[in-house]
């Protein structure tokens, strides 16, 4: 062992890291059939403009974006993916829960 700990090259074990930040574990996320999901819809005014929310969505992150990307095509409107929820640039809301009702997911 090396007297001064501080050395390049020191071992602090198992544990030990440099970095003084948390690392924040990524939580498992629990994955549904479409048919499973019980969806809830929002609508909320930011700057003046309304953005229509759906949530929760129990998909992994590959499949998300490819329904986000699905669902933007078909009404022809912006959107983003924030933590288990997709949130849609108007209001949409009745256009979107047919376009979610021919993609198979459940609604609430």
């Amino acid at each position: 062992m090396k007297e001064n700990l501080f050395e390049m090259d020191s071992s602090f074990g198992n544990g030990w890291s440099s970095d003084n930040k948390a690392k924040e574990q990524k939580k498992e996320i629990e994955t549904k059939e479409p048919q499973k999901h019980k969806l809830h819809f929002a609508r909320e005014k930011r700057n003046g403009k309304v953005v229509t929310i759906v949530k929760p969505f129990y998909l992994d992150d590959v499949t998300k974006e490819n329904l986000l990307k699905t669902v933007k095509k078909s009404l022809a409107t912006g959107g983003a993916i924030k933590d288990e929820a997709l949130e849609f640039q108007g209001d949409v809301k009745e256009k979107l829960k047919m376009v979610l009702i021919k993609l198979g997911y459940g609604l609430k």
